[in-house]
């Protein structure tokens, strides 16, 4: 009788899904091998997010690890507080449970800001370099003694649109998300349209409360890792001087201008991104 031949086990299946406490499970893009590169998607996108920069990250060797957070595309969307604490610490069980150290994390947007509270709290243990990409940091609403971005009333009319006509607050926020209407064509316009809307209204508002309140400044001085700073020069969601603030508070950090990008720096100038972060993680 013919022998039928024995193939080779197949490689061990990444978890897609890492429960972070009892019934909160978050969606994780994990592919590649090598040097773990954790990402930290914006408000209100997913890790899906970073589609054009896995490819590139992959190729040159390293491992992409991409966490979706509680409320947002296709992580749990539980009832409950949704604030930079809540989601540095689910950050801190993804990669403990995934056994990373010496990482570079990045954030983006309301994920740069997440990446700041949670490198203060994890000192190294898991992370040694810093990414923040069109960062809402320090604050990014407007004080006495900060007057930068947006007034605190102009989100709170967003959080009041967000319970009213939710797809049109998405549609405003796409009008802006680039440095003109046009600069990203209609095709990635309604993907990105199409990931907000996989986010929770609850959450979405929750985080925006988040991004109003919250004031990181405090907390610059405390980071000690290599930190990169890449920002859109027409950027209307995250003014061009937000950077500037971060530059000067974060020892040593430093700060590329994407000169013909808004928000969307990781769209508009993709190239110039991937190639740019690439060469602060080899550095």
């Amino acid at each position: 009788m013919e022998k039928i031949p024995v193939k080779a086990m197949p490689a061990k299946v990444r978890a897609e899904y890492i429960e972070v406490e009892p019934n909160v499970r978050l969606h994780v893009t994990d592919m590649g091998e090598g040097r773990p590169i954790v990402l930290i998607h914006g408000w209100p996108l997913s890790d899906e997010m970073y589609e054009y920069q896995y490819r590139d990250l992959i190729n040159k060797g390293f491992r992409v690890i991409s966490i979706t957070l509680r409320g947002f595309g296709k992580s749990d969307k539980p009832f409950g507080a949704y604030n930079y604490d809540v989601f540095a610490l689910d950050i801190k069980m993804v990669i403990s449970k995934l056994d990373i150290t010496d990482a570079v994390l990045g954030g983006f947007s309301m994920g740069g800001s997440v990446a700041i509270r949670f490198v203060n709290g994890d000192k190294g243990a898991h992370v040694s370099k810093l990414a923040l990409f069109g960062a809402a940091a320090p604050i990014w609403t407007q004080r006495a003694d900060f007057p930068y971005n947006l007034p605190s009333s102009a989100v709170d009319e967003l959080i009041e649109l967000n319970y009213q006509d939710r797809p049109k607050l998405l549609t405003n926020f796409e009008k802006i998300f680039s440095a003109t209407e046009t600069s990203l064509n209609e095709g990635i316009r309604n993907w990105l349209n199409g990931i907000g809307l996989s986010a929770s209204p609850y959450a979405m508002a929750e985080c925006l409360i988040a991004l109003r309140d919250t004031d990181l400044r405090s907390e610059l001085n405390q980071i000690t890792l290599p930190t990169l700073i890449m920002h859109g020069k027409k950027d209307k969601i995250c003014s061009f001087d937000l950077d500037e603030q971060m530059k000067a508070g974060i020892n040593g950090s430093r700060l590329i201008a994407f000169e013909n990008s808004g928000h969307s720096l990781f769209l508009e100038e993709t190239k110039k991104f991937n190639a740019e972060f690439i060469k602060f993680i080899l550095q």
